[in-house]
């Protein structure tokens, strides 16, 4: 019997691999019409990593300044997740008091690992915040010189 219990864990991890929750890649943060998410937020982290990102979901849009949060969300979040090109500004207390940090396009499991001066974290710490995105802008093709202006270049010598 003792040989069969490793070989059913196994097969119980490999049948249900799902079953764990897991944050969402930062470029998978879009609403479900297709518009971009700047971040989100979630109440639940785990010391394992693969529970991480459950519980209640805050979606902040980009330019969303939050300087009072719902009363709901104020000192909740112990986890979150920064869209590509988007960057989260959180403070400390309301109003944009108190200790501030700077999270850039990314995946932050556990604030708990993220230091808030010398004795405090920020999980369970985020009163007020501001998510910024870049916009994306194209580039327009560069302009090809004027064939009689590359003949008079290459004539003078120059390259």
């Amino acid at each position: 019997m003792a040989p069969l219990c490793p070989l059913l864990l196994i097969l119980a991890l490999v049948v249900a691999p799902g079953v764990r929750g897991a944050c969402p890649v930062p470029a998978d943060l879009k609403n479900a019409d297709g518009t971009r998410t700047c971040a989100k937020l979630y109440d639940k982290s785990d010391p394992y990593y693969e529970n991480c990102c459950a519980g209640a979901e805050l979606s902040l849009e980009p330019g969303a300044d939050l300087p009072y949060l719902p009363s709901n969300w104020a000192n909740t979040a112990s986890s979150l997740v920064v869209a590509q090109r988007c960057e989260l500004t959180v403070w400390s207390l309301r109003g944009k008091g108190g200790k501030t940090r700077k999270f850039s396009a990314g995946t932050y499991p556990r604030l708990e690992e993220y230091r808030r001066g010398i004795f405090g974290n920020w999980a369970n710490a985020i009163s007020a915040l501001y998510c910024r995105c870049r916009r994306v802008v194209a580039h327009p093709a560069p302009l090809d010189p004027h064939p009689e202006l590359i003949r008079s270049l290459t004539q003078s010598g120059r390259p």
